[in-house]
């Protein structure tokens, strides 16, 4: 007989009877687990494309470009054909409609968010900061917000700290030290980050979350593949980027209770990046998250190698479990396969730490949550095979898709909006020209004093007392022989008088 699947149920695989998931429980989350090459990607492929086509929007980071094969339906070859016919499965060729993203621009449409969105604690953990270099970060952000400065990239954030360490003293006082040797430590994480190319992540246009919730027109979710190969290769951005899409879904999705199928749901591949080495404060917000999304319909399935790479606190929070093979070689490992054993409701058939380490590949252990929302009992399972190709995309095929993506052309031209950055090298620009015309006129009043205190000497002078002017020495022809006339006409008539005045003398005596 050919495996039937009730209304609002998707299909698995096949165990003691069809092993299905309820779509209303969808939200409640949960974990896909196993070693490396035990088929976690195939079961993560199965499931995408079972939400899809129950009308439900898939976002999944592409760790290891394998999975972009479910934009293309499968050619199913000998194998596949002879595991569906044991399961009495008829294998129907077909793919979801599938949209491409990458951080990098490279093998998919850019994914954008600006600084200010990604907030002080995300960023922080993304820098790898200390508790006092968080503070000052945090310290930046309200300073920003107070003087209104957009911090949409990374140079936006570099101009305002930098504007923080040169007011460090007034705005230290109001919110507490800040040290420039802190700010010049964050400066230089900063240039690490955008040497892994985390440039290309912030800025604008920023990503709206409307488009990785689409439907096409048959009513199909469209499954959006993050581009990951590369962008694993900086764990801390990776980590980050989904855990802030978690958090923006949370913040921006009005409640929905428990919904008859979610709005999204959401596959966090190498779930382990996500936890290792997170502060304390970190942790209670991915805790926060995981807890309360669901309220909003989004369902989020983490997938990683073993079930104990996630915290107790997260874990229990997870419905479904998938588990496929572990081995247990180490006393670590025994450890976590005791835990992913005890997570399972037991059937009485086999046990179930034995059974996980003897699994096939493409074989797993199950367990969803019934109407109640109870766990079922394990079942021992054989993952369907998918109906999309098993392996990558040729670029070739991947290039084509990406054109003719009902986002095409929205976000692969980066746009660079007048923000803090602008904003701070204007003002800068401002005061330089104050302080040259500031200049320039202080060097004119300097010159004017001196001009006036010249004039002012020159007036002195000329007020006072000076004596007269005395005649040129230069005289013309006619001017000499007029005085030379008039003196010889006065020597003469003075002899003559003198004579007279003598000759008068001596005739009276």
């Amino acid at each position: 007989m050919t495996l039937l699947v009730g209304e609002g149920e998707i299909l698995i695989g096949l165990g003691e009877g069809p092993v299905t998931q309820r779509l209303d429980r969808s939200n409640r989350h949960g974990v896909v687990a196993g070693a490396t090459g035990t088929g976690k990607t195939v079961t993560l492929q199965i499931m995408a494309q079972a939400f899809s086509d129950a009308g439900v929007p898939v976002f999944a980071a592409d760790v290891k470009g394998d999975l972009s094969g479910i934009a293309i339906a499968g050619t199913p070859n000998e194998k596949m054909l002879a595991r569906a016919a044991s399961m009495d499965l008829t294998l129907t060729p077909a793919a979801p409609p599938t949209v491409f993203w990458d951080l990098f621009g490279q093998k998919g449409h850019p994914i954008r968010t600006t600084i200010s969105e990604m907030g002080p604690l995300l960023l922080a953990r993304l820098l790898e900061l200390n508790d006092v270099q968080e503070g000052v970060l945090t310290i930046v952000f309200h300073v920003a917000d107070k003087d209104g400065l957009l911090l949409l990239d990374l140079k936006d954030l570099q101009a305002c700290l930098k504007y923080v360490a040169d007011h460090a003293s007034e705005i230290g006082t109001l919110y507490g030290n800040v040290s420039p040797a802190t700010v010049g430590s964050i400066q230089r994480k900063l240039l690490t980050l955008q040497s892994q190319g985390a440039d290309n992540f912030f800025g604008e246009p920023a990503l709206r979350l409307a488009d990785i919730m689409r439907t096409d027109v048959a009513g199909r979710g469209y499954v959006n593949l993050l581009a990951a190969d590369k962008l694993i290769h900086s764990p801390k951005l990776y980590s980050t980027f989904l855990l802030w899409l978690l958090s923006e879904l949370f913040e921006e999705l009005p409640e929905l209770g428990d919904p008859e199928k979610p709005r999204l749901v959401f596959f966090f591949d190498e779930a382990h990046l996500l936890f290792n080495d997170a502060p304390k404060p970190l942790l209670e917000k991915i805790e926060q998250v995981v807890r309360l999304i669901r309220s909003k319909g989004v369902g989020v399935y983490f997938v990683t190698q073993n079930p104990a790479d996630i915290p107790d606190a997260v874990l229990g929070q997870l419905g479904a479990r998938i588990q496929h093979a572990l081995r247990a070689y180490t006393p670590a490992d025994q450890k976590g396969l005791k835990a992913a054993a005890q997570s399972f409701r037991v059937n009485p058939s086999f046990d179930t730490a034995e059974t996980i380490q003897g699994l096939g590949v493409g074989e797993a252990l199950v367990s969803t949550l019934d109407l109640k929302g109870a766990p079922c009992v394990v079942q021992k399972t054989l993952i369907r095979p998918p109906a999309s190709r098993l392996g990558p995309l040729t670029p070739e095929e991947r290039v084509a898709l990406i054109a003719k993506s009902p986002v095409a052309g929205l976000y692969d031209t980066a746009q660079d909006r007048d923000s803090a950055y602008e904003v701070l090298q204007g003002r800068a620009q401002e005061a330089l020209r104050q302080t040259e015309a500031a200049q320039d006129a202080a060097e004119a009043e300097k010159l004017r004093a001196a001009e006036e205190k010249v004039r002012a000497r020159e007036e002195a002078r000329e007020t006072r007392a000076a004596p007269r002017a005395r005649a040129s020495s230069r005289q013309g022809m006619a001017e000499t022989f007029a005085k030379s006339l008039l003196r010889t006409v006065a020597s003469q008539a003075g002899r003559e008088i003198m004579r007279g005045l003598l000759g008068g003398l001596k005739r009276g005596r």
